[in-house]
């Protein structure tokens, strides 16, 4: 980039937004979907605000459908980024310290979708006023859904202000300072596991639950996430890789594959531990479980799903462990889209919907989202991936490696 001393922070936005708005014609398709997806949720979305949560396919017995198995998921692909922060900075990998912004821009995506799904779920915009510190009936710190807004929302800035400080130096064609953003970097590593430890303890903290009652889930959940979350970083690299000159070693996506496999495994095993415990001893407690696995009482609508799901995890992990076809990338990219969806089901519908049968009084009955709440899932999703576009092409120009 060229000297230029009439750059400063507003020049750095309006370059930034003329980057993401032009480009080539794939590149304005692909901007043209994701905003006619959105279009489509913000529609979906104004019939459920005029209409209630009575236009989607939750009820008074399962309260948490789609939104929440989605914002579950996304939570832990958002902690995911340490596994890229941890070997960057902690072990000054130079492959991952490469890419470690494009990680972190996955997480800014991923947790916009989180708090999106908070919000949709709420039924209407106005509903979330009481989730604002200082102005609503926040009950910190005994709520641990108000330590949830917490943490989410400082992982979020975290994340916003080490890349855009980095960024922005190298715009500015001067040499950031690590001192500056160095402790930031670091308390984001903490605050990784944090965001979704306080997610797991508010579904343990349940009593009424007995399904989420499990000690395994906090550790089951970081495992998942450092599975999950890699895997999706993969591919998003796997893009770049093969759409801008931003050109990667082969070595990098074999150390991601290392952790996709240890953190897969250990989530395999922690799974069937919870199965063993579920079925071995069957109690009263198990109900949810058999609900899930086999179903009960002619309901059965998950149980394809999550055996899916199990097929669909091991397959993957079997197939990235083996290193078939010795990272050859036709082979390794579908096996983490496999295990990435596998958890999404697995960790979303899987987990969620189970919690709430049978309820407290006993009654059964069956979860299906309905169009609307399809419609403004996408959107929300579709607002996830056009986040992630808008926060790396800026980051691939000013370095040089875009096309």
């Amino acid at each position: 980039m060229d000297q230029n001393p009439k750059k400063n922070f507003f020049t750095f936005i309006k370059d930034a937004t003329a980057w993401n708005l032009s480009g080539s014609i794939g590149y304005q398709i692909y901007l043209s979907v994701l905003f006619a997806i959105i279009l489509l949720g913000i529609y979906c979305y104004t019939l459920q605000a005029r209409q209630g949560l009575g236009v989607t396919g939750m009820q008074d017995i399962v309260s948490w459908g789609l939104y929440i198995s989605n914002f579950t998921f996304l939570v832990g692909v958002a902690a995911a980024a340490v596994m890229l922060i941890l070997p960057a900075y902690i072990f000054r990998d130079p492959d991952f310290h490469k890419v470690v912004i494009i990680g972190e821009g996955v997480a800014v995506g991923a947790l916009v979708m989180c708090l999106s799904f908070i919000v949709v779920d709420l039924g209407g915009p106005l509903q979330a006023w009481h989730l604002i510190p200082g102005i609503g009936l926040f009950n910190w710190p005994s709520s641990i859904l108000a330590w949830d807004v917490l943490v989410l929302n400082g992982y979020l800035l975290l994340n916003l202000f080490v890349p855009a400080y980095i960024l922005y130096s190298r715009y500015m064609n001067r040499k950031p300072d690590e001192r500056k953003y160095r402790p930031f970097v670091f308390l984001s590593i903490f605050w990784a596991f944090g965001i979704h430890l306080v997610t797991a303890f508010l579904y343990e903290g349940l009593p009424a639950r007995p399904f989420w009652n499990n000690p395994l889930l906090g550790p089951r959940f970081l495992a998942s996430a450092f599975a999950a979350g890699p895997a999706l970083i993969t591919l998003v690299l796997a893009i770049i890789h093969t759409r801008t000159k931003f050109k990667l070693d082969t070595s990098l996506f074999n150390k991601l594959r290392l952790i996709i496999v240890v953190s897969a495994i250990i989530n395999l095993i922690m799974l069937f531990s919870e199965i063993f415990k579920e079925f071995y001893t069957p109690t009263h407690h198990s109900v949810s479980a058999v609900y899930l696995f086999f179903g009960l009482e002619g309901h059965n609508s998950l149980v394809p799903w999550i055996w899916t799901a199990i097929a669909m995890n091991i397959t993957a992990t079997l197939v990235l462990a083996f290193n078939v076809g010795k990272n050859n990338p036709t082979i390794l990219l579908p096996a983490a889209v496999l295990l990435f969806f596998g958890i999404w089901i697995e960790k979303g519908v899987g987990l969620i919907v189970p919690g709430f049968i049978p309820s407290p009084l006993g009654e059964i009955v069956d979860y299906a989202p309905t169009m609307t709440e399809i419609g403004v899932t996408v959107g929300v999703l579709a607002l996830g991936m056009l986040v992630v576009t808008f926060l790396i092409k800026p980051a691939l120009i000013i370095e040089g490696q875009f096309d």
